[in-house]
This record gives structure tokens, C-alpha cells and sequence, in this order.
């Protein structure tokens, strides 16, 4: 006689792909409410300058979301970019990591990593340059004048009423600590709010506030001050995009006051504007730093660009882009001033 724990009837071996058909109808519902998408940029850039050319590899940019559920989601950016201190010649950067609760309606809050949203430009455009209006950022990234990142908690509200009000609230460890330590007892803290009185139209200001201590190492420069410095930034926005018009400005107020200094007054403003035939984007954009020659945080010289561009998207996610530029440089005190003129070029892909 057959044992019937090791030879099971005809019946029992009819249930085992039932058996099966359960377990991976379970997984794949299981897999479907958690929704992954991976994507990645990269682009190349041409550079002339003083009858020079040089070719640039830019970065390569991973971009990854995830729907864990319909409240909780998760956002993630890493970049793979060169750099000569590196032993490599190559660094990688966590430029975001977000764990987002929806937990009423459109009110979130977020943990992480974030872009500090104190203008549209770092609100909106992450490190996949496919969608730049333009090939660079705006000067006042170049010279720090924005905060780029924030490790904190973000509460956030979008498309409130007919108006559709959004608010931003963010307190994290300010412009001079890390992503794992603040180096000082103090927390930056952002407050922005924008509304859309027409639906392309948006509006936007915000304000910024950080205690950044004396000595500290910054991601453009180290301190000059021998004092701490309190920081007070005060940004507007005013955006319009759609189907063929495309205007973008932004302006900010810096104050670094300190004990030695007092509070000097600094500004960073730029207009973009661009007008769409079919692939073609012709724009233009001027840009205007106006430092305080007793400034200690940023670099004191004052600058001025103003170029002219042309961006043909080929489609969605390939891009090309080829301006002129020129820029002025004037350096504090009787320093003569520095000009020059470059002709830039980029391809920008995504994948």
C-alpha cells in the first residue's frame, strides 16, 4: 500500500495548480501596488571660448519614483558627474531622496533630502537638462546665492481652491552642515507659498532663513566672515508656459548680515523668454548679480550675461540646444572689468 502522505490521491494532485494560479495571482497583486519607474539623463556639452573649443561630458543623472501605495510614495535622484579631486575622476552625488505622505487630500508631508523650493527654477527642473528652457542654470546657482538641497521635513499643499494655492514649509540643517548632522544648534527654515490666476500663469514667492557659523566649509567657497552669519533670502517668481509662449523670471534678495559687516544687501535676478514654432524654440535670457562689495558669503564681484539660443526638440526626451552668450564680470574696487563671449552647444538625451 502506497503511503498516503508521500502519494497523494488524483483529487489532491488536481488542486496543485490551483494552488500555484493563488500564490502568483497574490504576487502580482502584491507587484502592481508597488509601482517602480527607473529613468535616467544624460547629456553632452560644446564649449568655444577665446577661440577655444572644448567638449564636455555632463552628468548622468538616475532618476527613480515609486508608488508604494496611494498615500506613500518615494523619490530618489543620483548623479554620476566628473570631478578632478576625485581619485577616480568621477563622483557620485545623492541629490535627492524623498519619502512622501499624502495624508489628507493634496497635503503632503516629505522626508529626506530635498531641492529647497525658494524659486521655480530649483522647484522644478532636477539634473535631467532634456528640460532646461536653457543649456545652463541661472547665475545665482553658479555663486551659491540658492540653497540647493535641504535634509529635513517639507510640508507641502498644491492645488488648493480655484485658485490653486500651494504652500511650502521646510525645516532642515542649514547650508553649511551635511546630510547627516546639522554643525549647529540653529535649523534653516523656508516658508513659499505661489497661486495660478490663469492656468499657465504662475505666481510664486518665498523666504528663507539660516544661521551659517563662522569657518564653516560651503559648497562653493568657505566663509570669509570671521563671525557668524545670519542669512535672509527673499525670492519672487512670475512663470507662463504654454503651447507657444514661454516667460520666466526670478529675482532674489540676499542679506548676510554679521558683527563686523552689518547687513549688506545683495541681488540675483534673471528673465527668460522663448517663443515655440512646431520644434524650434528660439529665446533669450538676461541675468544681472548685483553684489555688495561688503559682502562675506557670496563672491563680491558683480555680473551680467545676456544670450540668445535656439532649441530644437526633437522629441520628448532628445533635445538640442545652441546659444551665444556674452558675460561681464565687475570685479569690487577699480578693478578693470572682465568680458568675454562664448558660443555653447549641448545634447541632452533621456532614457
Amino acid at each position: 500500500m502506497r503511503n498516503q502522505y508521500l502519494w497523494p490521491g488524483r483529487k489532491s494532485w488536481l488542486l496543485c495548480p490551483a494552488i500555484v494560479l493563488s500564490c502568483l495571482t497574490g504576487f502580482q497583486k502584491k507587484a502592481q501596488a508597488q509601482e517602480t519607474q527607473i529613468r535616467g539623463f544624460v547629456h553632452f556639452d560644446a564649449a568655444m571660448r577665446d577661440d577655444k573649443v572644448n567638449f564636455t561630458l555632463g552628468e548622468q543623472d538616475l532618476f527613480i519614483t515609486s508608488q508604494l501605495s496611494d498615500r506613500i510614495s518615494f523619490l530618489g535622484e543620483t548623479v554620476f558627474k566628473y570631478s578632478a579631486s576625485s581619485p577616480t575622476k568621477f563622483d557620485i552625488s545623492i541629490e535627492r531622496i524623498v519619502m512622501k505622505y499624502n495624508y489628507y487630500r493634496n497635503h503632503n508631508v516629505l522626508f529626506g533630502k530635498h531641492h529647497t523650493p525658494v524659486n521655480f527654477w530649483n522647484d522644478t527642473y532636477h539634473h535631467g537638462r532634456v528640460f532646461f528652457p536653457t543649456i545652463f542654470r541661472p547665475m545665482m546657482f553658479d555663486q551659491g546665492i540658492i540653497p540647493l538641497h535641504t535634509t529635513g521635513i517639507r510640508l507641502q499643499g498644491q492645488n488648493l481652491g480655484d485658485m490653486r494655492f500651494g504652500y511650502d514649509i521646510l525645516v532642515g540643517n542649514g547650508v553649511a552642515s551635511d546630510d547627516l548632522t546639522d554643525n549647529n544648534s540653529s535649523k534653516s527654515f523656508m516658508a513659499g507659498f505661489s497661486f495660478r490666476p490663469l492656468d499657465k500663469l504662475k505666481i510664486g514667492a518665498s523666504y528663507y532663513y539660516d544661521e551659517i557659523p563662522k569657518g564653516a566649509t560651503l559648497h562653493h567657497t568657505s566663509l570669509k566672515s570671521k563671525k557668524n552669519v545670519t542669512q535672509q533670502l527673499f525670492s519672487g517668481s512670475v512663470s507662463y508656459f504654454d503651447n507657444s509662449i514661454e516667460v520666466l523670471g526670478e529675482s532674489t534678495m540676499s542679506i548676510n548680515k554679521n558683527d563686523s559687516t552689518g547687513s549688506p544687501i545683495s541681488y540675483a535676478s534673471y528673465v527668460y523668454a522663448g517663443y515655440r514654432y512646431k520644434k524650434f524654440v528660439p529665446y533669450i535670457k538676461g541675468e544681472y548679480l548685483g553684489m555688495n562689495a561688503k559682502e562675506v558669503y557670496f563672491s563680491n564681484h558683480s555680473q551680467t550675461n545676456y544670450l540668445v539660443g535656439l532649441r530644437y526638440e526633437i522629441n520628448y526626451l532628445t533635445v538640442m540646444k545652441l546659444e551665444y552668450a556674452h558675460t561681464e564680470t565687475h570685479a569690487a574696487g577699480s578693478a578693470p572689468k572682465v568680458k568675454y563671449n562664448s558660443v555653447n552647444f549641448q545634447f541632452a538625451i533621456g532614457f
